[in-house]
């Protein structure tokens, strides 16, 4: 395409094809007498006055590579004008729609759960999980070899007790320096690998954070002891004698909390065993440096906390004497904690505080997406179980994620269905609106409950706790049914032990039962291990029961798996339906599934519940899951739901109607959302 100019009547003459005088195109001919520019054949040209008034234009249509001034004449005309500002205001819509979906879909959707909620937690006791150098004790080698028991059991949060250095007075409760491991289990090199081999397979790791005291070998009890600045006052001191302390306050191991120290001629405060001496976090210095040791461990990688003791962080600056429960007890034979009101020693003013300002700290680590640290709290309340609900973050300020339930720890006390719905409930009534439950049934601290309460109910507990609402807590040895371990009193380790024979912890503290091998597969060690190992050892191991489809390990990893995949189970309504003597039943139910499951746990005798009574329950039900294999699969009618002792059923059913809505006193969730099955999304509702 060419344009030229024609001197004649001053307009633009625009001709198709190319013009170049040494061209010659093959069977055509060009009129040599076309001096006006014309070009013979079929093509048409255009003629534009340059002045803007058309001359002549003879162009039928456009056509590709024409210039601006014949596009400008025809993109005027309605045919092309009028499909163009369709197609604007048809992409300006489009784009509207797209915008207010989007912030219509993030407004409506629920917050997704993160990794704490999702998956069960799973408690190491590093000296007795797995041995790794044959010395009978366990470490850190030893927990990174059983790495794949955690992917089996469908478990990716790991809280590994104290492996700080340590004396070893309280087993790592104890800590001489809270930057090293002791080297019982290990280097931090062994450390840093275990904990990269965890993040390399998904799992969470969470640490013991021991921040009420240190042990007295700590470098700063030794500078306190002689007045060193700036670690004068880093611990509790008072005036005393050495044979009378300064108040009536009363250890948890027993006997005075105050230890007269000679070479500073003051009594210490330690509430624990007299080699722990309490922390002073009334010094600011103190706290700055404990805060120091989190973010330390925050700088490895470390997924969360579990704050320990925290209740005693604090004590009342005046010292006064603790009220006694029995006033006329003679002052000289209280010597155990449950004798004293706590009043001045437990949950003191400014723990809160500290606590949220720890918190903070785990949320600036917290930005990254996909490494929410997480943080739980420990605190034994007992009755006061309002006291342990103010862990629990609020509206205006975050604090733990949850504290710690340690009331079905009490379930061995009158088992039975009434009492697991009366400690379920418990913590359910009183946990503040909207927060996350959790469930613990063992610990390093507890007799183990297979020994409580008999073994033939341990698969039904297991799955009470992975069926309710919340995070489920496992103790090691929990998921194959590990009992107490008899220990001889001259054999007894626990320094809690020592001072009661008859509260020793070491019974649940037993190695890890791998297989029917030496040592049950904890340790080579031909001499022994740590602590003696329970003799049905043989049976009740981690190798025997993966190849026993009915065994409490395998039934474990299959109610674990379907908590993880049933909608209903991780995040739906949890509802009382029924209890009495042998049978605790709660339904779980999702806004928008027409799916739901009732759960039967039978604490007691075999039985046959009656459900008739209960509105809103349909007429048949299907086992989807028993504790007892034969029953999978079995229907049942709901006027007679058979359980055999320590049976745990997890029945199925289909409705569209919902059981919360007509029994909205007696159901419970923790962030309420539905499920749109034609879109497979989540909506707030």
């Amino acid at each position: 395409m060419s344009l030229n100019r024609d001197s004649r009547d001053n307009s633009l003459e625009l001709k198709e094809g190319v013009e170049n005088a040494s061209f010659e195109e093959d069977e055509r001919h060009i009129s040599s007498g076309n001096t006006g520019g014309q070009v013979t054949g079929d093509r048409p040209s255009s003629r534009v006055n340059v002045d803007g008034d058309e001359h002549s234009y003879t162009q039928i249509k456009p056509y590709a590579g024409m210039p601006k001034e014949v596009l400008l004449l025809h993109s005027g005309q309605a045919r092309y004008r009028l499909p163009r500002e369709i197609l604007f205001w048809l992409i300006i819509a489009c784009t509207v729609v797209l915008i207010a979906l989007t912030i219509t879909v993030i407004a409506l959707s629920p917050r997704c759960l993160s990794w704490w909620q999702s998956t069960p937690v799973y408690q190491i006791y590093p000296r007795s999980f797995k041995d790794s150098n044959n010395d009978g004790i366990g470490d850190l080698k030893g927990i990174k070899d059983k790495l794949d028991h955690f992917i089996y059991l469908n478990i990716k949060a790991v809280w590994i007790s104290p492996f700080y250095k340590s004396p070893m007075k309280d087993f790592g409760y104890d800590v001489e320096d809270f930057r090293d491991v002791d080297p019982i289990f290990g280097t931090m090199a062994d450390f840093d690998d275990l904990l990269a081999a965890m993040h390399d397979k998904g799992l969470k790791l969470i640490m013991d954070f021991i921040p009420n005291h240190s042990s007295d070998k700590h470098i700063w009890f030794q500078k306190s002891r002689n007045r060193t600045a700036p670690y004068t006052d880093y611990y509790i001191w008072a005036n005393c004698t050495d044979t009378k302390g300064p108040n009536n306050w009363v250890s948890v191991f027993g006997n005075s909390s105050w230890t007269y120290d000679p070479l500073r001629g003051q009594c210490y405060l330690h509430q624990f065993l007299k080699e722990q001496p309490d922390l002073n976090f009334r010094n600011p210095d103190v706290l700055r440096e404990m805060t120091d040791v989190i973010r330390f461990w925050l700088d490895k990688g470390v997924d969360g906390f579990r704050m320990d003791a925290v209740k005693h962080m604090l004590e009342a600056p005046h010292l006064r004497n603790e009220p006694q429960v029995d006033p006329l007890q003679p002052p000289e034979e209280v010597n155990t904690e449950f004798e004293l009101y706590h009043d001045y020693t437990y949950t003191q003013v400014g723990l809160h505080d500290i606590l949220r300002a720890w918190r903070a700290e785990l949320d600036k680590y917290s930005r990254e997406p996909g490494r929410y640290r997480f943080m739980v709290t420990e605190s034994y309340d007992y009755e006061e179980i309002e006291k342990t609900m103010m862990y629990y973050s609020n509206d205006f300020v975050k604090e733990s994620d949850f504290p710690f339930n340690f009331y079905l720890l009490d379930l061995p006390q009158g088992l039975s269905g009434h009492r697991a719905h009366e400690l379920v409930s418990l913590w359910m009534t009183n946990m503040p609106r909207g927060k996350w439950p959790n469930w613990v049934v063992g610990n390093h601290d507890k007799p183990r409950m297979a020994s409580s309460v008999g073994k033939d109910y341990i698969s039904a507990i297991n799955m009470m706790i992975l069926t309710l609402p919340g995070t489920p807590t496992t103790y090691y040895g929990e998921e194959i049914g590990m009992e107490n371990v008899h220990i001889d009193i001259e054999d007894i380790q626990d320094p809690f032990g020592k001072f009661d024979p008859n509260a020793t912890r070491d019974p649940s503290r037993s190695p890890m039962q791998w297989n029917s091998g030496l040592n049950a597969g904890f340790s080579g060690n031909e001499t022994g291990t740590w602590l003696p190992i329970n003799p049905n050892y043989t049976t009740v191991n981690v190798e025997a029961q993966m190849e026993n489809k009915s065994s409490v390990l395998a039934q474990y990893q299959r109610v674990s798996l379907l908590r993880e995949s049933e909608m209903a189970l991780h995040r739906g309504w949890m509802c009382f339906v029924w209890s009495d003597a042998d049978v605790f039943a709660y339904l779980r139910e999702q806004d928008g599934l027409d799916r739901a499951f009732l759960v039967l746990i039978n604490l007691g005798q075999a039985t046959t519940t009656d459900l008739s009574s209960i509105s809103g329950l349909p007429g048949q039900f299907r086992v989807h899951t028993s504790t007892v294999p034969e029953n999978n699969g079995r229907s049942y009618d709901r006027a007679a739901v058979p359980t055999a002792k320590g049976e745990g059923l997890l029945l199925e059913f289909s409705s569209s109607q919902r059981f919360h809505t007509s029994h909205a006193s007696s159901c419970y969730i923790s962030e309420r959302a539905c499920y749109l099955s034609v879109l497979d999304i989540m909506y707030k509702c």
